[in-house]
């Protein structure tokens, strides 16, 4: 329900466009992730729960598969609770409603988890081929990846039985097939001076100490809900003790991926999104939390229990909260507006209707690269031109928008007449005054804004419609622009400005 009611995330609508454009790797991701959008929206429709379904389908096999591997190392019992605190924990349990690349990662890594689990027992051609699905998901699906491979083949080098299995040929020729799946990703930046690379690794990463990392450790272990983060650590600080090889491979695993993460927050990328990053690591550990829970007293195993149910349910309620337009109004209210959930929808819709009153011939042109996904999913265009925005930059499409020949870097010198659909909220600029001045002189002019607003005034639309050629763009000084009006009272509701 919520798949098919919660708006397209931005960087979903991206892998939508991605997936219109089928290749081996892209400037920001391996392929896989792509390739799973373009399958949904074949099979299921050009919807947001069409796009979600085959990354829905993935998130339900995932705590089965935690089952399965906990149940063969520790008894039914313990396999069952480690699926329930799968389900329970936020970002496990939802994982899936949003078609995003951590997804197929949690399958790569439980798959390679689960082969290296078996392998120290014995090794032989089904835990080899297993082993290579996995790896070669994984090499296939993003980056960061490669923190989960250094962690699994750390613990195996660490481990007696994990040094035996080495020596196996079938872990050998799982690891060339897990290695084949990274060379498109290696091949594409080596034709394209490394963008992918050198996003990823230096352009993203200040790489100096910086104490807000623990503003980022104590985010994460908030979405481990705090109870269940003391029974992580626990698990992982007796599992390195114990005798049994799979405990302690589970325990040096979780504590690799999770602790490494900790880690590299005080150096690493602090302006996006990357508290989800330790959940391998987590879910690593599972297995090994029923048995912690088990020497607490009742209380606090109940206690334990609530809290990751109430902080699931508030994981899935700001979903629905976003989902619903009475949500977003409310939250933009109360200044949680969920900006990368906008009613899309609405802007496609208005967009539509001033493109049937504009001159026959007008193109769609779009800020960021954000507007042209969303606008491309909404109105089934994958090759809406964009213009030269920081924001590209900043999260690593430009290289690829420019190969896609759909990035604009001359937009003055664009035949009329058309229409762009600006936002100042994905400006980052230091208003709005410095974001007109910016598209001014993008533009050579600016043509009078119509505003569109949404979700109870959360979030601004402009939406500038150029005459054709021969008629001069408005100079910048007398442009009717939004950044002087006030929003729209009403939601969806749209106008002209009048500068003053």
């Amino acid at each position: 329900m919520l798949a098919a009611w919660l708006p397209l995330f931005v960087d979903e609508a991206f892998y939508w466009q991605e997936g219109q454009h089928l290749a081996w790797a892209y400037s920001d991701l391996p392929a896989l992730t792509a390739w799973l959008a373009r399958l949904g929206v074949a099979l299921f429709g050009p919807t947001p729960l069409g796009l979600r379904l085959p990354f829905l389908l993935i998130g339900a096999l995932l705590p089965w598969l935690l089952v399965r591997m906990a149940t063969r190392e520790f008894g039914p019992a313990t396999g069952w609770r480690a699926g329930l605190l799968f389900l329970l924990l936020p970002l496990a349990g939802s994982l899936g409603l949003l078609a995003l690349p951590d997804v197929p990662l949690l399958l790569a890594s439980l798959l390679c988890l689960d082969a290296g689990l078996r392998a120290l027992r014995r090794v032989e051609a089904a835990v080899g081929a297993q082993l290579a699905l996995g790896l070669a998901i994984g090499g296939l699906t993003h980056y960061r990846f490669a923190a989960v491979l250094l962690a699994g083949g750390l613990a195996l080098l660490l481990l007696r039985e994990g040094r035996r299995a080495l020596r196996s040929p079938w872990l050998w020729v799982a690891l060339a097939i897990g290695a084949l799946a990274w060379l498109p990703l290696l091949l594409w930046n080596a034709q394209h001076a490394e963008a992918g690379l050198r996003f990823q690794l230096i352009e993203r990463n200040p790489w100096t100490f910086d104490w807000r990392g623990l503003r980022l450790g104590a985010l994460q272990s908030l979405l481990a809900t705090p109870l269940l983060l003391l029974a992580l650590l626990l698990a992982a600080w007796r599992g390195l003790r114990d005798p049994r090889p799979a405990v302690r491979c589970l325990a040096l695993c979780g504590m690799l991926l999770a602790g490494g993460f900790f880690l590299l927050g005080f150096f690493a990328d602090r302006e996006r999104v990357s508290f989800h990053w330790p959940l391998p690591g987590h879910v690593a550990l599972l297995p090994l939390v029923p048995a912690v829970l088990a020497g607490w007293t009742r209380p606090w195993r109940r206690a334990t229990w609530a809290v990751l149910g109430l902080g699931q349910a508030l994981a899935l309620g700001y979903c629905l909260m976003a989902a619903l337009p009475q949500g977003r109004a409310w939250a933009a209210a109360h200044g949680l507006y969920p900006a990368n959930f906008s009613d899309w929808q609405t802007l496609a819709q208005q967009v539509q209707r001033r493109l049937q009153t504009a001159p026959p011939g007008t193109r769609l042109l779009a800020a960021d690269f954000k507007l042209g996904a969303e606008l491309g999913f909404a109105l089934g265009d994958p090759d809406i031109p964009v213009l030269d925005h920081p924001l590209n930059r900043k999260h690593g499409r430009q290289a690829q928008l420019a190969l896609w020949g759909v990035l604009l870097e001359s937009p003055h010198a664009l035949p009329r007449p058309w229409l762009l659909v600006a936002s100042p909220a994905h400006a980052g600029f230091a208003g709005e005054g410095e974001y007109r001045d910016w598209l001014c002189a993008q533009l050579g002019g600016l043509p009078a804004a119509q505003v569109l607003s949404v979700d109870g005034g959360g979030k601004r639309f402009w939406l500038l419609l150029a005459p054709a050629d021969g008629t001069p763009l408005p100079a910048c000084a007398a442009a009717v622009m939004a950044a002087q009006s006030p929003p729209a009272a009403a939601d969806g509701r749209s106008r002209s400005a009048a500068a003053r």
